[in-house]
């Protein structure tokens, strides 16, 4: 499917349009400063939607904490039970392991929730990413400026469409409007602009935009300028790095980061632990993955990636620090508390509709 620049809908279009708003917003205030570069707005706006993150980050982290004292225990039961698949016996594990859960004061799907949370997010953000001038109205109005110009040449269809065939993963649109001509335009990376001023040479010294300092560009002087706020160092956030230095360093620099974020967050666990195992082997994988994913992404993912990378480990020393200063007992008394609070409610609750936990749970299971 051809991806229409009107921001992205579905479950992650709120989420998207929330990011999409701060994203516009970091951009404006650095453009009042005289500073236009979208690469530093990804990385200050990764900064900020990390932070937001931080209350579900230190969540996970703790549940995490209490995993390492109840995991001896669970396996305990697995090991009991180990081979029973009678239904007298897998309830009776159920009981146990509830019984541990309880105890902790924690939902069995405690550790999941965070992740559930975050998943979405971290696919809104990509999508704000990918669909820069859907989000960031200065952004817009200058690839808007050159799709007018565009449509205004006769046959441009088959010229754009020449230009788009070289561009992986893009579906070029049965019909154009203002719009899809920005779709196809935002995918261009260095190589795809240089054929286009060729093919839409009659065009390049044709006004237009005009900026808000009052400065008039021809349609050259504004792919100058968008190929101008793509610069990064020397390179084009547009482009993909491949394995050309010195853009190469972007992939990896972010698989190392990676790496290095990967054992920051590895706990000690028993070696009998099969989870053990699997963690060292994502370890491995993951920053792989980095590597791969950002030599064939635009540089702009990769440095999203990069910046990401830099701030979860520093804000990961900081918790490390907080979650050290924290006693797993006071912890564990806390969450039984609020568990033990939040069940009373609960059962008032129920109570008041002539209710009991067991009519509930017999309700719940049929």
């Amino acid at each position: 499917m051809f991806t229409i620049l009107t921001k992205t809908g579905g479950i992650l279009g709120p989420i998207a349009s929330l990011f999409g708003l701060i994203m516009n917003g970091i951009y404006s205030f650095f453009s009042l400063l005289g500073i236009h570069n979208i690469a530093l707005t990804i990385v200050i706006f990764t900064f900020i939607t990390r932070a937001l993150m931080l209350p579900l980050t230190i969540r996970q982290q703790k549940f995490s904490k209490l995993s390492s004292r109840m995991n001896p225990e669970l396996q305990k039961i697995q090991a009991k039970y180990k081979g029973k698949k009678d239904e007298a016996s897998l309830r009776k594990m159920q009981a146990e392991n509830a019984a541990v859960y309880q105890k902790y004061g924690v939902s069995p799907t405690a550790g999941c929730l965070p992740l559930l949370i975050t998943l979405p997010i971290m696919f809104a953000l990509l999508q704000v990413i990918y669909n820069i001038p859907a989000y960031v109205n200065q952004v817009y109005d200058l690839y808007a400026g050159i799709a007018n110009r565009v449509q205004a040449l006769n046959g441009y269809e088959g010229l754009l469409a020449g230009i788009a065939q070289s561009i992986k993963g893009l579906n070029i649109p049965d019909q154009f409007s203002e719009r899809t001509i920005i779709d196809v335009l935002k995918k261009f990376d260095s190589s795809n602009w240089a054929a286009f001023k060729d093919a839409f040479s009659s065009i390049l010294e044709t006004s237009a935009v005009t900026l808000k300092g009052g400065e008039s560009l021809t349609v050259a002087g504004t792919i100058a300028e968008i190929q101008r706020i793509n610069g990064f160092f020397g390179l084009n956030i547009a482009d993909a790095p491949g394995f050309k230095f010195p853009a190469l360093i972007v992939p990896i620099l972010a698989g190392v980061l990676q790496f290095i974020q990967g054992k920051q967050l590895q706990t000690k666990q028993d070696k009998d632990n099969p989870a053990a195992s699997a963690v060292n082997s994502m370890n491995i994988i993951m920053p792989l993955m980095s590597v791969f994913f950002c030599v064939t992404f635009p540089i702009g993912v990769g440095l999203y990636w990069i910046a990401g990378s830099v701030f979860a480990i520093v804000q990961q020393f900081f918790v490390n620090r907080y979650l050290d200063k924290i006693d797993i007992d006071e912890l564990i008394n806390k969450n039984v508390s609020k568990t033990n609070a939040k069940m009373n409610k609960r059962k008032e609750y129920l109570e008041s509709k002539g209710m009991t936990l067991s009519d509930l749970a017999r309700k719940q299971t049929k």
